[in-house]
């Protein structure tokens, strides 16, 4: 089992400023864009993702 630690992410949604909480590997840009695309439609564009580890 691999080890997890939560991150927020945060990222435009069509243009709207959200943000998430997730359990990843990595504080990589992919690993977040893969779990925003779990959660959303293929026709949403998320852009200006960030990901930084939750307080």
């Amino acid at each position: 089992m691999n080890q997890t630690t939560k991150y927020v992410i945060k990222y435009k949604l069509n243009g709207e400023r959200r943000f998430e909480f997730a359990q990843l590997q990595s504080a990589s840009t992919e690993e977040a864009q893969a779990a925003l695309a779990k959660i959303h439609d293929a026709s949403d564009e998320i852009t200006e993702i960030t990901v930084s580890k939750a307080l």
